[in-house]
């Protein structure tokens, strides 16, 4: 059973099927172990902007809500709330915080993660927490909560090279039962280099408009798609 707090949702494509591992082979296979329920207490997922962080938490949480109580926070969207939108979470099977460095430095928010931590260790369940950094260099006010998510399960992912983002990019084209000619692929690298994030979300817009026009993607038609919605398309 899938809990998720504030009414929130989990983007429909933010799944295993459509991660591409390519260097991250050994964080995806543990993010697949916590989700089948495999290993127990706390991971974090640490890199830059566009890494996959938000996809893989994403996954987690999807996948083990088919069986256990599992949540997913976005603490980037919700730090202003106050800590209090964290009530109740210690009964998750599986709790995914996303962003966790975002309230780092904040006594409410930090005691009411480690009182957490310290429910879900105690109850057999998993913790699952993203940041830019590792959580060793994030800059705790509570050492005993920054000394506990360092000694955490912690993997770096690395962002998609030019080559590996071509992959996932058709990867994520033929789950959607989409064909992603190779030069428009490229054609939509030059535009958003490295930037997986807008050219996911572009690709999802693409699709829709192709279904409706019905017409393949290619470059001339995508260039038309973007002038039809007030973007520039000359790149």
């Amino acid at each position: 059973m899938r809990q998720l707090p504030l009414g929130l949702k989990l983007a429909d494509r933010a799944v295993f099927a459509s991660f591409l591992p390519a260097r991250n082979a050994e964080a995806v296979a543990h993010a697949q172990r916590l989700a089948r329920g495999e290993c127990a207490g706390s991971t974090w997922l640490c890199g830059a902007a566009g890494a996959g962080k938000t996809h893989l938490l994403q996954a987690i949480c999807a996948a083990a809500g088919e069986r256990r109580r599992a949540g997913y926070v976005p603490l980037a969207q919700l730090a202003d709330l106050g800590s209090g939108v964290l009530e109740g979470m210690e009964q998750l099977d599986c709790l995914c915080l996303d962003d966790l460095d975002r309230v780092a430095g904040r006594p409410e928010w930090e005691l009411r993660i480690f009182g957490l931590l310290r429910a879900t260790e105690d109850a057999g369940g998993a913790l699952v927490a993203t940041g830019r950094a590792p959580p060793a260099l994030v800059g705790w006010s509570l050492r005993d909560l920054g000394s506990r998510l360092a000694a955490s399960a912690v993997f770096q992912l690395r962002a998609l090279d030019e080559t590996e983002q071509q992959a996932a990019l058709q990867l994520r084209a033929r789950l959607r039962g989409v064909e992603l000619p190779e030069e428009t692929s490229r054609w939509l690298q030059r535009r958003f280099p490295r930037d997986m994030h807008r050219l996911y979300e572009l690709l999802d817009t693409l699709d829709q408009a192709a279904l409706t026009a019905q017409r393949r993607l290619t470059v001339p038609f995508i260039r038309e798609v973007l002038r039809g919605r007030g973007q520039p398309a000359d790149a």
